[in-house]
C-alpha cells in the first residue's frame, strides 16, 4: 500500500503542476533598452536589428512572445530627429499592414507630434485570414509600435487589450 501511494504522489503533483501551467501564462516586462513597460502573455524574445523605414536606416529592436499563433510584440527605435520618428511611425505602420496583406478596418487620427495611431487592419497570410491590432507612436526621437497580429479566429479582444493597455512609457 505505502509503495503505491509513494508512486501515486509524483504522477498527482506533475498532473497538478501541468494543470497550473495555462496558456496565457502573464508577465511583467521593463524593457532594458527603451523606457517602457508592458505585460507580456509569454516569456519574450528580444533581437535587433538594422531596418529601412522609409529610406532611414535605424537599428530597430523586437520584443515579442508567441502564443497559440498569434504574436504580440513591441518594437522601438531612435530616429535622429523628432520628424523623422514620425516618419518612422507611418512607415512601420505601412510595412506590418502591406505584410498581410490587409486593409486597414479602423484607424485613429493623430492629433499631436507625440500622437499615437492605433489601427484594426484584417488581410491574409497563407491563404488564412489575419488580423493586426496596432498602437503606433512617437516621443521626441524613439518611436514605438504595439502590436498583436495573428490568425483572425486565434485572437481573442480580451487578450489584444490587455496587451495593448498594458504598454506604459516610463
Amino acid at each position: 500500500m505505502q509503495k503505491r501511494l509513494f508512486c501515486a504522489l509524483p504522477l498527482a503533483a506533475t498532473l497538478l503542476l501541468a494543470g497550473c501551467n495555462p496558456t496565457y501564462n502573464w508577465r511583467d516586462y521593463s524593457s532594458p533598452d527603451a523606457p517602457y513597460r508592458i505585460m507580456f502573455p509569454a516569456k519574450p524574445a528580444t533581437h535587433t536589428r538594422s531596418v529601412d523605414l522609409d529610406g532611414m536606416r535605424v537599428d530597430m529592436t523586437m520584443t515579442a512572445a508567441e502564443v497559440e499563433g498569434v504574436t504580440f510584440a513591441v518594437g522601438t527605435g531612435i530616429a535622429p530627429d523628432a520628424a523623422r520618428a514620425q516618419t518612422a511611425v507611418a512607415a512601420m505602420k505601412t510595412a506590418l499592414v502591406r505584410n498581410i496583406g490587409a486593409k486597414v478596418a479602423r484607424e485613429s487620427t493623430p492629433a499631436g507630434p507625440d500622437s499615437v495611431v492605433d489601427i484594426d487592419a484584417v488581410g491574409s497570410a497563407n491563404g488564412q485570414p489575419m488580423q493586426l491590432r496596432g498602437r503606433f507612436e512617437a516621443h521626441g526621437k524613439r518611436f514605438y509600435q504595439v502590436v498583436v497580429m495573428g490568425k483572425a479566429n486565434a485572437m481573442t479582444p480580451e487578450h489584444v487589450e490587455q496587451f495593448i493597455s498594458s504598454f506604459k512609457l516610463l
